[in-house]
């Protein structure tokens, strides 16, 4: 029988190192998959949370009371006063959308009887709906709002809320004046008259004292 000789150390070493070599490209390929997949979760995430954002911005403006105001400036601000569509558990809430100044995130301000700057006393729940955003315009043409939202190096969005009409002005109505009051107004316009024909000045006469 031949007798079988062993590793020797030279070749012990060369597959030690050829082995590790091999681990660090499978770690190398490893650490990069999970980084890309954290990556892609990262990237739906925020995009689930933007499409979820502007479906609520939607639903606040299509249950809102058509009572709304808008201010333009370099970022618009929009201002529901009262819609049913509340994320709090509010029958009926006050809903603003503005851009904070500091890190240009898109806020969602809900509560009841507030305003704009806020206070410390008010009752106010604040929702960070996406950041950060470089265009925030709303259009309304007293019956449809426009909405145009843009995060930085991200895709527009741009929708259109149809039917948003102002609430009708209430005309408070003067009351009627009775029957039996305007006869006597006409009566006495008519005395008015009389004595004005008969050269009454309404001062008392001249009374000669002997």
């Amino acid at each position: 029988m031949r007798q079988r000789h062993g590793f020797t150390l030279l070749e012990m070493l060369i597959s030690t190192v050829l082995l590790s070599l091999v681990l660090i490209g499978l770690y190398g390929a490893l650490n990069m998959q999970q980084r890309s997949t954290k990556h892609l979760f990262e990237f739906l995430s925020n995009a689930l949370d933007a499409d979820r954002g502007v479906m609520v911005l939607y639903r606040d403006v299509f249950q809102s009371d058509g009572n709304i105001t808008i201010k333009n400036g370099e970022f618009d601000r929009l201002c529901l006063n009262s819609t049913s569509h509340s994320l709090h558990g509010l029958a009926q809430a006050k809903v603003c959308w503005i851009v904070a100044k500091e890190d240009h995130a898109l806020l969602r301000i809900e509560g009841n009887d507030y305003r704009l700057p806020l206070r410390y006393s008010d009752g106010v729940e604040i929702d960070k709906v996406m950041a950060p955003v470089e265009l925030f315009d709303v259009q309304w043409d007293k019956k449809n709002l426009l909405v145009g939202i843009k995060q930085i190096a991200r895709d527009p969005y741009v929708f259109l809320v149809q039917g948003v009409e102002p609430p009708p002005k209430i005309v408070k109505k003067k009351p009627k004046t009775p029957p039996h009051k305007q006869s006597n107004k006409k009566s006495n316009k008519k005395t008015d008259k009389k004595h004005n024909s008969e050269g009454d000045t309404g001062e008392p006469p001249d009374v000669n004292v002997r």
